[in-house]
């Protein structure tokens, strides 16, 4: 990547698919001996709406005219928000970067679909924006995920791999001259599911879980699951987890023993990769970083020494590599790797919009 000894200045924007919120950070890129540097001049979560919060989850069963209208009313907040950011920050943004919200994600089948009208954005806030970035690698073949993988070579190069607790835990690590990327397991969409039904929108701490036991018969069951002996680029999409993982799941069984459980089996499956990548420095972000009892059971499975950075880079390590991956695109520079998505070629992923 070559940046042209300028400063760049750009807004990452990201929805999780736990709908934690809409993460926005005001960003700044620079290249020193040829390597790229960066700073997260500020950030911060949004809340969602309540019209938007409720209708987000629903998006997958709705008709093709209502999730068409969502489209154009998240793009809208979107940019609104962005807007508003920008203008308490006074930051002078060049460009805005959104992964926007997962619909649909079934890269078997050439889909996936993330909402929040680029368009709109753009008109909302008035500078060029870059959306959809995962649709030009799914149709290469790709799964389309995961997209960090270049941000992490090139801002984090220096782990020997970097883990993610959002929805999904994902990881991204070199290999032989190669970065490799995939999902490993369900997180926080799983663990805020059933935190829900105990009153909270999230499992504080993990205390909920532990106050659980582990139920064996389900955690062989979800460790047997064949995600898990797929080698190769893989991702996992809300699909997923609501035909494979739910319907193992006893509607009886309480809610801190599913936690309990389902900790457990985070920790196995995150610990069998990492071990075997041999990785010997790990990075962890993501709301997950913050879950003392779900880092505990990690560092006790995995070999690799734990690094859990800033609350900056915890909370919006995501926006910053979309920023990124937005200074490529308009760079006309790649930004989504073969390796890492099993795509027939590395692409150039994300539609401008002036």
């Amino acid at each position: 990547m070559i940046l042209d000894n300028k400063l760049y200045k750009g807004i990452g924007v990201m929805s999780g698919t736990s709908l934690d919120g809409l993460d926005i950070a005001a960003c700044e890129f620079w290249q020193e001996d040829k390597i790229i540097k960066f700073s997260i001049n500020t950030a911060i979560t949004i809340d969602y709406p309540k019209s938007l919060k409720n209708k987000l989850p629903l998006a997958s069963k709705m008709s093709g005219f209502d999730l068409s209208i969502l489209n154009v009313e998240y793009g809208r907040f979107i940019g609104k928000s962005v807007s508003n950011f920008i203008s308490d920050n006074q930051f002078e943004a060049e460009f805005i970067a959104s992964h926007g919200h997962t619909v649909f994600h079934q890269p078997e089948k050439g889909l996936t679909l993330q909402i929040g009208s680029g368009a709109e954005i753009a008109a909302q806030a008035g500078i060029k924006t870059v959306c959809d970035f995962r649709t030009s690698d799914v149709a290469l073949g790709g799964q389309g995920a995961p997209l960090v993988p270049i941000g992490d070579e090139l801002l984090f190069g220096e782990y020997g791999a970097c883990l993610n607790l959002g929805g999904f835990a994902n990881v991204s690590y070199s290999n032989n001259g190669k970065k490799l990327a995939f999902d490993i397991c369900p997180v926080n969409i799983i663990l805020n599911l059933y935190a829900k039904k105990l009153g909270r929108n999230f499992d504080v701490n993990g205390n909920f879980g532990r106050r659980g036991e582990i139920d064996l018969p389900l955690l062989s069951q979800l460790n047997k699951l064949g995600y898990y002996q797929i080698i190769g680029p893989k991702s996992l999409g809300w699909e997923y987890v609501e035909s494979q993982i739910i319907p193992l799941i006893n509607t009886d069984m309480q809610a801190e023993f599913v936690l309990r459980t389902f900790y457990e089996h985070i920790a196995v499956q995150i610990a069998f990769i990492l071990n075997k990548i041999g990785a010997n420095k790990l990075l962890i972000t993501g709301g997950g970083a913050y879950n003392s009892f779900l880092i505990d059971l990690i560092q006790q499975k995995v070999k690799a020494k734990i690094v859990i950075p800033n609350k900056e880079l915890i909370e919006f390590k995501e926006a910053l590599i979309f920023a990124l991956l937005g200074l490529l695109r308009i760079n006309n520079q790649v930004n989504c790797l073969k390796e890492a998505t099993g795509a027939s070629e590395n692409a150039i992923g994300g539609a401008i919009y002036e």
